[in-house]
Parts: C-alpha cells; structure tokens; sequence
C-alpha cells in the first residue's frame, strides 16, 4: 500500500523511539497531579447511580475498547485497594489511575478514577490471554454460531521481581478445587530467610495462598489460582503464579474448560478501535523488562499491516506524537489518537459516568470479607510487592 497514512505509520517509529527510551531508562513517569481535576468533596448527599459490573463485555466486531472510565467518591473508612476490589480492577491500575492520592487514606469525599474501561491485547481472541503489562486476565468463552461474541475480564497479580510469570502460550491441564500447597524449596528458603518460615504442606483454608480454586497449566510450575490475600491482586506479588480474587477465580472456575489455549504477552502499549476512533492504554515497562524498550517499537511497525488498511479505510490520522507521549506517561485509561478532537486527560474524565461507592450491579464479589483493617496489613502488602527472593 502506497498510501500517505501507512507513510505516517513508518514515521511513528522513529518518534516512538525517542519516547521509549525516555520511558524505559527509569520506571513510568507519574502521572502531573496538575492534570487531574480537582477534586470534588461533597457537603451533601449527591444522588449518583449504581454502576454496572465491568467484566464481560459484548464484542463489537472490528473493535478492540471494551468498558468505560467511571468515578466514585470514596468514603471516611476506605483505601484504595476497598474500592478496587468492590469495582474488579487491581491495586496497580486504581493507583496508577490516581496520581498523589495516598492509597490507604484517599479522604472522605475524594473523587477516585475507577480504570474499567481496556483495550485488548493484540493476541487471538480465543481462550484465555494474558497480559502482563496490564496485570489483567481476558477470556473468550466460545459461543454458539451467530451469538454475540463475548471477553470476560479480571485482574491478576503476576510474579514479582525475580520470579517472572512467562510469556507464551499453553494450556489449562487441570482444575482442582480447596487444593493443597506444597511449597518449592526456593520458596521455603525465601521465607526462612527473611523469617517467616513455611511449613513443608499446607493443607486447604484461610491460609493457603492458593484460595480455594486453582487451574493448572502445561508449564508444570505454574497455576492460575485465587488467594488468601485479595489485596494482592494487581500488584507483582506472587513466585511467577497468576492470582485472581477469590470471586473470580471461583466465576471463571466452572466456565473455562479443560484444554482451554492460554497465552501470555507483555504489551506495555496497547492500541485498539472504537466506533472509527484509535484508542492508545499505555501501561508502561516493568522495571525488570529488559526488552520492554522495543515492544512499543514493535506494535508501530506492526501497524503499518495490521492497522494501515484500517486508517486508510476511516480516513483517519493518527497523532503519533500523542501515542508517545501516552506511552511514556503510562496512566492506563485509554485516550483517544486520531479524529478531529483535542482530547485531553481533563476532559477525558470530566466525561466520566459519576457513580455511587457500592458494589456495581452484577459484581461478583458479595462485598464481605477480606478489607484492610489496620495500617500494618498494608504495610505487609506493600512488603510483599517489593520483596525479591533471597540470595538474588
């Protein structure tokens, strides 16, 4: 194709490549608090609806934005990984989306970005994919011929520094139900160095880290299981496992069969259409990645395939200058890169749907059970997103 827009494509690499490695020689610049509305604190009661559950969504075919950006106002009791969880995203992706605010006292009467609007990895849409980056999990169920295809959606912990979840594709071998937990000696060690030792079995219940549901997967070493510490869903946490909330592992437990493909990427820059409007969710590099620097680099080229038909078809120019820019300031909410307007992070979320703190119509969780209840626990969260194994 000979077309100035797949020209435009070609030219984007070399400016992504200036953004990217601004972006990967230290961890994501934070998001300007200045760039953030101000928040809004209520002196009375604002009549705000409930919002919908936000993880499964319709497919629309051509397209790749499922959900919307909501806000909420937190309450005199909550932190940031209570509202997480009450809306299914994770701790990442609500701090991330929350530049300055201190996540375990938000204040009364804060508005909170809730990030429940995702563009989908560029994998096939079929069976479970992964993305890392994004700390989130994408399921397409398989459906009768001619029903409207579906993604299911949740997120997930990954392996934190040191114990990396792997990329590729395999598959779920087996599911089992209130498993039991015989820690590897690498784990065993890194606790009994840092003084916590494990016991050789762990039988099931409240303080199994594997919860109550688990599936195994091809690579023997690995699972895709719940836990006992909700609040570590969304965060590097885990020995390279993928963890769920309890609520979703035990939603998806019955659903996803046997056999199921599952594959794993790391898109730390995603893009995707929505109604003629190319969309950029970037959520940056993780600090350990050493190949993260040509990954944006790689889904440019890949456009200029994959995407360049499709802008030559919408008469669309994409403003390659915002997809660096959004690259390196990684907020996670997908922005808008072609069309007419000037879409700005402001108006992006002077848009937003406003919604009632309480658990979405149709949410999986019962809102029981599981909150932070003292400084000191999320002290020890944040421990154990931070912690490396012993002796590397």
């Amino acid at each position: 194709m000979n077309c100035p827009i797949v020209r435009c494509c070609s030219r984007a690499v070399s400016i992504l490549a200036v953004a990217v490695v601004a972006a990967c020689s230290t961890a994501p610049a934070p998001l300007p608090v200045a760039m953030v509305p101000e928040v809004a604190v209520f002196s009375a009661p604002v009549a705000l609806p409930r919002a919908q559950a936000a993880d499964r969504f319709t497919l629309v075919p051509g397209e790749g934005v499922v959900g919307a950006v909501i806000i909420t106002v937190a309450a005199a009791d909550d932190t940031l990984p209570d509202i997480a969880r009450r809306f299914n995203v994770g701790y990442e992706e609500i701090v991330r989306a929350n530049p300055g605010v201190d996540p375990w006292l938000p204040g009364r009467g804060r508005e909170i970005v809730v990030p429940t609007a995702f563009v989908l990895p560029n994998a096939p849409q079929e069976g479970v994919v992964v993305n890392i980056a994004a700390m989130r999990l994408f399921y397409y169920p398989r459906v009768p011929k001619g029903a409207p295809r579906v993604v299911i959606t949740h997120p997930i912990g990954i392996g934190k520094v040191g114990w990396k979840t792997p990329e590729g594709v395999t598959r779920i071998v087996a599911r089992q139900k209130d498993p039991v937990w015989i820690p590897p000696d690498s784990v065993r060690k890194e606790h009994r160095d840092n003084g916590d030792p494990l016991p050789a079995t762990v039988l099931a219940g409240p303080d199994n880290p594997l919860g109550a549901h688990l599936f195994r997967l091809g690579w023997p070493t690995y699972l895709i299981h719940g836990t006992n510490k909700p609040y570590g869903v969304g965060m590097r946490s885990s020995h390279g496992c993928l963890r769920l909330y309890p609520e979703d592992i035990a939603a998806l437990f019955d659903a996803i069969p046997i056999g199921t493909t599952v594959q794993v990427v790391n898109q730390p820059t995603v893009l995707g259409w929505r109604a003629g409007t190319l969309y950029v969710q970037a959520f940056g590099p993780m600090e350990d990645d050493r190949q993260a620097a040509a990954r944006p680099l790689a889904t440019a080229a890949a456009m200029q395939t994959s995407l360049g038909r499709r802008l030559d078809a919408h008469g669309a120019v994409v403003d390659w200058a915002r997809v660096a820019r959004e690259s390196v300031v990684a907020s996670g909410l997908p922005m808008p890169v072609s069309g007419p307007q000037e879409a700005s992070l402001v108006s992006t979320l002077a848009a937003a749907a406003r919604v009632t703190n309480t658990l979405p119509i149709g949410a999986s969780w019962n809102g029981r059970g599981g909150s932070l209840e003292d400084e000191r626990q999320y002290a020890e969260l944040l421990r154990e997103r931070e912690s490396e194994p012993a002796g590397r």
